[in-house]
């Protein structure tokens, strides 16, 4: 009956999205590019819905822009819309790209032991709050198979080890390149190569604890710990070649005290990891993150 029940809401999602379109939008900031976007909407018959925007700076600054509409046979008439669209792309030297919300961006999901961030991956998308596919699980570990495959989600084991870690990546491009629009690292410890970050560039999403680079490599909780921290928390961002460094999508933080052993930090701190990640994976699979430079505009 649940199952069911799923399915059918599901359905009337997708069937009130089949005409909905979200556009963003970054370039230099100048006057009339909200009127020019809304206007060429308007002209082509579209509904906006939502409309957010922000300036770095109103006299010489980048403006970032995220719209979101509903037009009448949008699969039909998106081809169009976009072609035309271009001249005004190209009169505000805009980096634009439009999105149609009924068509689900697909995940794939890497784990390595630790089930906490999968568990909320799942649980989310179960209930419907996250409006995705998950392709595939992808662990250096066999412990998860029967977990993932109790969702009816496919579970890829790729061991890693020093003498096979560039076997392993090549097997794992193998399974994602062109069938993934998003990776997932859900406390996948493994460092992910050049190589394959060209793949996806700003389309993995990593999360890590925030002590970085305060306490940096084992034993982070420990490390805290034993400085007395009174605030924990946990860091989401996509990954970039430089380790831990790329733009920072969400961060959240939870007050702790001398009263706190180390295991209640690693159980808080797990709480705290992922949520972190389940918010910025929400954000990016409903198009709402820009990146400029090596920071986020998070529409929220």
């Amino acid at each position: 009956m649940t199952q069911n029940v799923y399915q059918h809401q599901d359905s009337k999602g997708r069937e009130e999205n089949a005409n909905r379109a979200r556009m963003l939008i970054s370039c230099p900031d100048r006057p009339g590019i909200v009127a020019a976007v809304s206007q060429f909407l308007y002209e082509k018959g579209a509904n906006i819905l939502q409309s957010d925007q922000y300036t770095t700076d109103p006299a010489s600054g980048m403006f970032f822009m995220r719209i979101a509409f509903d037009l009448g046979n949008l699969e039909q008439n998106l081809p169009a819309l976009q072609e035309d669209f271009a001249r005004i792309a190209d009169r505000f030297e805009m980096r634009w790209s439009v999105y149609r919300a009924v068509r689900r961006k697909r995940l794939a999901i890497f784990v390595s032991r630790e089930d906490h961030c999968l568990l909320e991956l799942l649980w989310q998308w179960q209930a419907g709050d996250l409006d995705a596919e998950i392709s595939m699980v992808v662990s250096n570990h066999d412990d998860m198979r029967g977990l993932v495959e109790s969702f009816g989600i496919p579970f890829h084991h790729i061991p890693v080890t020093p003498e096979t870690k560039a076997e392993a990546e090549r097997r794992q491009l193998e399974l994602t390149a062109g069938k993934v629009d998003l990776v997932i690292l859900a406390r996948y410890m493994q460092i992910i190569t050049p190589k394959f970050i060209e793949h996806f560039t700003n389309r993995i999403i990593n999360i890590h604890h925030s002590f970085l680079p305060a306490f940096v490599g084992g034993k982070p909780y420990h490390q805290a710990y034993d400085r007395g921290v009174k605030l924990i928390g946990a860091t989401a961002h996509y990954v970039t070649a430089e380790l831990d460094a790329g733009p920072i999508i969400e961060q959240d933080v939870q007050r702790v005290s001398h009263r706190n052993n180390v295991d209640e930090l690693k159980r808080m701190g797990r709480h705290i990891e992922r949520i972190v990640l389940a918010r910025a994976v929400k954000w990016h699979i409903e198009d709402r993150l820009v990146v400029y430079q090596n920071k986020t505009v998070a529409f929220i």
